[in-house]
């Protein structure tokens, strides 16, 4: 089950078209009519941009936190970025065809676009679900099934604290979803609440918005207001907290890619292993936990490959530190894994002592 490492071509290919990608979108969302400020929330310093609207009044748009080196170098070079998506989708294309990676269902891939050309990541959004596994191969310069990469939905994530603090919101989501498809709908919430976490198409894609529950399980069922959404809200979930953590920035093999944030792979991986015992039983939930163990198995492979095993321990740690429903959690899904998934989990586990197995 050892993961395919990429060549070094392909890696600097990779980092290149993250960062022309990375610098086009930052040019989408700037005008050089504005000007970039630096405000101080909670004593941190974010950067704002700052536009004239001739009513007398700037307009102005968050940014993001100024301590991240590579918003602060694009601030910096603001004025000598140009926007290169033809060579960008040359270089994209070369990823699928020559490297091997995967991109995303085209479909899916447009709605994913839609979202971050509305704000959604600039706006410390974090794309997860397997839609998020698909950035990984780029992330870590590795090749990873494709059959762990099929999906028929959208899942979007972000903390409660920063869509209240960051003081602006994405355009309506309906209408950035329609922009795909006029087609989709916002979907009743089985709580009876008229907040609407979730969309759907009528070919039955579905687009939902997540946050991390900041109290019981009993909370699940109301739909979190989230201000910076665009009308949207979102579900809280157990362990989502962990998931989101210092997520990180990659890149959508996509058109000309699509700079998107992720979850950290590690806490992805760790993520993966609890939730996957918390499926329900059914046939549906019994494929989606399969599919999380083989993730988890694949990432975990990938990072012991490419040198990152210590991010790895550190955040089997943390979870397992978390406490005794967090330990549970993951032994459970160890249980009910099988074949070379459980071979590859028996053997990292000894590995780092996590529990007798």
């Amino acid at each position: 089950m050892a993961t395919r490492t990429l060549d070094l071509v392909y890696r600097t290919m990779i980092a290149e078209l993250g960062q022309r990608s990375f610098d086009a979108s930052f040019q989408a969302d700037f005008s050089l009519a504005g000007r970039f400020v630096t405000v101080p929330v909670k004593g941190r310093d974010y950067f704002y941009f700052e536009e004239p609207t001739g009513e007398g009044k700037d307009k102005r748009t968050y940014v993001g936190p100024a301590a991240d080196p590579e918003i602060a170098a694009r601030v910096a070079a603001f004025q000598e970025i140009k926007d290169d998506a033809k060579a960008r989708r040359k270089l994209v294309s070369t990823l699928i065809r020559s490297a091997g990676l995967q991109a995303p269902d085209p479909f899916a891939g447009n709605v994913i676009e839609a979202l971050a050309n509305g704000g959604f990541f600039r706006l410390r959004g974090v794309l997860i679900g397997t839609s998020a596994f698909q950035c990984y191969s780029a992330l870590l310069g590795v090749r990873l099934p494709s059959t762990a990469m099929q999906t028929g939905d959208a899942d979007f994530a972000q903390d409660f604290a920063i869509s209240a603090e960051v003081d602006d919101t994405m355009p309506s989501i309906v209408d950035l979803l329609k922009s795909v498809d006029s087609t989709f709908r916002p979907i009743p919430h089985r709580s009876g609440s008229p907040k609407t976490t979730a969309f759907e198409n009528a070919a039955r894609f579905r687009v939902e918005f997540l946050t991390g529950n900041r109290g019981s399980d009993e909370y699940t069922d109301r739909p979190a207001d989230m201000p910076a959404l665009g009308g949207a809200a979102a579900d809280p979930l157990r362990f989502l907290d962990f998931l989101i953590y210092e997520p990180v920035r990659s890149i959508l093999l996509h058109k000309s890619g699509v700079t998107v944030t992720v979850p950290a792979p590690e806490r992805y991986a760790v993520h993966k292993l609890i939730i996957a015992s918390r499926r329900v039983t059914d046939a549906l939930g019994g494929s989606k936990r399969d599919k999380d163990i083989v993730q988890a198995v694949q990432l975990i492979l990938a990072l012991m490959d490419t040198g990152r095993a210590n991010d790895l321990a550190d955040a089997f740690q943390e979870a397992w530190f978390r406490g005794s429903g967090w330990q549970e959690a993951i032994k459970a899904t160890y249980g009910i894994s099988a074949g070379k998934e459980k071979a590859a989990l028996a053997a990292y586990f000894r590995e780092i002592d996590l529990f007798p197995v």
